[in-house]
């Protein structure tokens, strides 16, 4: 089973690649609408999330994005 670490956290996703791509470009695209009532922005970093498992530039993004902020998080407690 497929799963998705994020900082200590660690999150599984089931189903096959397909699924896992398809829900994740719709949780992107629903993100994009996040102004409607139902929907909402959280649904871009969740997409990307779920993307990350199974898409190689997506992943290298995710954790680019999670040494940055782990970096920034360290500077802003150290000052």
């Amino acid at each position: 089973m497929a799963a998705v670490r994020f900082g200590d956290k660690r999150m599984r996703i089931p189903g096959p690649p397909i699924l896992r791509i398809v829900v994740g470009i719709l949780l992107i695209l629903g993100g994009t609408v996040g102004f409607l009532p139902v929907v909402g922005f959280w649904m871009l970093p969740l997409g990307v999330l779920v993307l990350s498992v199974d898409l190689h530039p997506v992943r290298r993004w995710r954790r680019r994005f999670e040494v940055w902020w782990g970096r920034r998080r360290r500077r802003k407690q150290g000052s």
